[in-house]
């Protein structure tokens, strides 16, 4: 499965994202990974994988962030949301739905 991008621009920040969101893709094939970039400042990540059936929060993220922390400080602080559903979370949340159709950030 890849990474999607929801942006006609690749900056360098979103390269750095996508390319650890990668080595995660390749891992779990069956994940649908999306990231855009939300504002100047902010960039938001999806990951819905029904590995994380039977899993809680922390351990959804371990793994996600194990391959985070590779990437410079200033690149992690621009996330501003990571999402992590099964298929079955993703279809009743309203954080996905905001990740969806997302209020237009002022900045």
């Amino acid at each position: 499965m890849v990474v999607k991008l929801r942006t006609k621009r690749l900056d360098p920040t979103l390269k750095l994202i996508v390319g650890v969101l990668k080595q995660y893709a390749q891992a779990h094939p069956d994940a649908e990974i999306e990231v855009y970039r939300y504002s100047s400042v902010s960039v938001r990540i999806r990951v819905i994988d029904s590995d994380f059936r039977g899993q809680g929060r922390v351990e959804r993220e371990e793994e996600l962030w194990k391959l985070i922390e590779q990437l410079p400080e200033e690149v992690v602080s621009e996330i501003s949301l990571l999402l992590l559903f099964t298929p079955e979370e993703a279809k009743k949340s309203f954080a996905n739905m905001e990740f969806d159709n997302p209020v237009p950030s002022r900045l």
